[in-house]
């Protein structure tokens, strides 16, 4: 069975793996104080232009979403977010276990706009009962989406007026973050990033590492004392060497972006065929993430030797799957893949 239904199910890039082999028996500090976390905090500051942020190792997404997202909020606030946002569908209520309401907005294409946010802020403040409400105090939203789409600068730059105006921190979960800026219509970089939200996370565990997300604060005094809550949360590892010498492996050499760029131009080949046979898509992505309309009949066929992910009913005849790649996709597999779609 060839595989194109996540892409964190595969182990670590080598040069990971070669770089813990070689640093297996060192010893050092824990919980991210040593040297090798420090390379990677400095690696990733140049990749974000040299902005003075600061840089976090943590275990794993929902660890990171959860602390930085109860860590921002008031008892009484919730969290802004697209129906179909990580945070409200794919994390077991973890946001809500810590207290806070996640408050949807209807979503299309996955993303949300600046005036749905001011259209929410009004409605909350200008009902008089607003005091017997959740207050929204944060806006969520993923990059790329979980439907992969990504957004553009343009419409980072108005959400993120609107967050400032209204002193909404505004939070991006970039589990996937390298693959929506390999997107060919991505129009900014991690740079940019820095001015475009006030803290966003690199993810690893989809991109080449073992596991590990490296959560960077572009406005560090909106979360003080950060690692008391990494702590308290369970977001940070005791041999945080292990999580700083991937990111230092990642984003030596470019290979983050390197790897991330591959994943897009798999997708992008499997794409063109599905274009070609003239089956639609349910949203139009340029990720990692392919999202194609079957009838059963096809899906039925490439069932037997493929496995991706089911999304959603369409008529009595289609459905909508989740086509996958990552940074260890293999050309073969999207030969393989490519011929059969093709033969349908």
């Amino acid at each position: 069975m060839i595989r194109f239904n996540c892409d964190y199910s595969e182990g670590a890039h080598p040069r990971i793996l070669e770089l813990m082999q070689q640093t297996n028996l060192e010893q050092c500090p824990g919980y991210g104080e040593d040297s090798h976390c420090d390379r990677a905090r400095a690696l990733i500051r140049k990749a974000c232009g040299g902005a003075p942020v600061e840089v976090h190792f943590m275990v794993g997404g929902t660890q990171t979403n959860l602390t930085v997202i109860s860590g921002l909020l008031r008892p009484h606030q919730g969290v802004i977010s697209a129906a179909s946002g990580h945070i409200g569908v794919h994390e077991t209520g973890a946001i809500e276990a810590t207290g806070h309401k996640v408050l949807t907005l209807p979503s299309s294409d996955g993303k949300i706009t600046a005036a749905q946010v001011e259209a929410l802020l009004d409605e909350h403040w200008h009902d008089e009962t607003h005091q017997h409400m959740v207050q929204p105090g944060m806006v969520y939203i993923s990059l790329p989406t979980e439907l992969g789409t990504i957004y553009q600068k343009s419409e980072l730059t108005a959400l993120y007026q609107v967050c400032r105006k209204n002193h909404l921190p505004l939070y991006i979960d970039g589990a996937r973050l390298g693959y929506g800026l390999a997107a060919a219509g991505c129009d900014f970089d991690l740079a940019d990033l820095c001015a475009l939200c006030d803290c966003f996370y690199i993810g690893g565990t989809k991109q080449g590492a073992l596991l590990g997300e490296a959560l960077v604060l572009c406005r560090p005094q909106l979360l003080p004392d950060f690692r008391y809550l990494m702590k308290q949360r369970g977001g940070m590892l005791a041999k945080g060497k292990l999580l700083g010498l991937q990111f230092e492996a990642l984003f030596s050499d470019g290979l983050y972006f390197q790897l991330s760029r591959h994943a897009v131009e798999m997708a992008d080949r499997i794409a063109a065929t599905c274009q070609k046979k003239g089956i639609p898509p349910l949203v139009v992505t340029g990720t990692n993430q392919l999202f194609y309309i079957f009838s059963d009949e096809a899906l039925t066929a490439l069932q037997q030797k493929y496995a991706f992910s089911y999304w959603g009913r369409v008529d009595e005849r289609h459905s909508a799957v989740r086509i996958c790649t990552s940074w260890a996709t293999t050309e073969t597999d999207v030969d393989s893949l490519c011929a059969d779609i093709a033969a349908l």
